[in-house]
């Protein structure tokens, strides 16, 4: 722990991130921030054929993992107002047409190369000192309770590279699900891979949910690990 803040480097499947805690000499505070993987725009205005919804258009964003957004309306849906089962099944319904019409690439790793989900939001994309609202729903139709670390750094990179904000412009994100808040602003404009990139900024609410202690006995004979052939 170091006074103001702590910074901790995490190693996450996306790469090293960096995590800064403020610190009082006593216990850990609010809000904290982590520095993001570079952030990308994959694609923008991809026309989808979502099967029994029709067209829609999607801009598909990379911060940690890639996710595909649109405005809530354009299927029908209100992104702050409709019920969650009707946002997550639309949302599910253009990811899995998305995996279909578009392939992706990721500039180091093709194991990173897939779409972990698809973010709905209120289209509220140009800055604006007021919240703007998205849902995420990822992986097997789960749900985040916050705006979403990579989701809010993916959504950043796309408005930087519409030209809708700028470099240290901070907007806040809010969950539809519980009313939670994250912001978020890039703070550096990198290159990743051929992609024009933007590390971004993410600040939040953390609070301590539980500890783990592992242990290693001596006679364990898988102690070190083991490697599959």
């Amino acid at each position: 722990p170091a006074r103001p803040e702590a910074a901790v480097r995490l190693l996450c499947p996306c790469g090293p991130v960096t995590a800064f805690v403020p610190w009082d000499g006593r216990r850990s505070a609010n809000p904290v921030r982590f520095h993001s993987v570079p952030a990308f725009a994959a694609a923008t205005d991809v026309s989808i054929d979502v099967p029994g919804r029709g067209k829609v258009v999607v801009d598909i964003g990379y911060g940690g993992t890639f996710y595909a957004f649109l405005s809530a309306e354009q299927l029908g849906l209100d992104v702050c107002s409709s019920k969650t089962r009707d946002l997550v099944s639309a949302a599910s319904a253009v990811t899995e047409a998305v995996k279909k019409q578009f392939k992706l690439h990721h500039p180091e790793s093709e194991d990173l190369a897939f779409l972990y989900g698809t973010i709905l939001t209120d289209g509220k994309d140009a800055f604006s000192e007021e919240p703007t609202t998205n849902i995420c729903v990822f992986a097997d139709e789960q749900v985040d309770r916050s705006p979403t670390g990579s989701g809010v750094t993916a959504r950043i990179a796309l408005q930087y590279h519409k030209g809708l904000i700028q470099l240290n412009q901070t907007r806040t994100f809010r969950s539809s699900t519980t009313g939670s808040l994250f912001t978020g602003k890039a703070v550096k404009a990198t290159k990743f891979g051929d992609y024009n990139a933007v590390v971004v900024e993410v600040s939040g609410e953390a609070f301590y949910t539980g500890t783990a202690t592992f242990t290693v006995e001596d006679d364990d004979p898988l102690k070190y690990g083991f490697l599959f052939k």
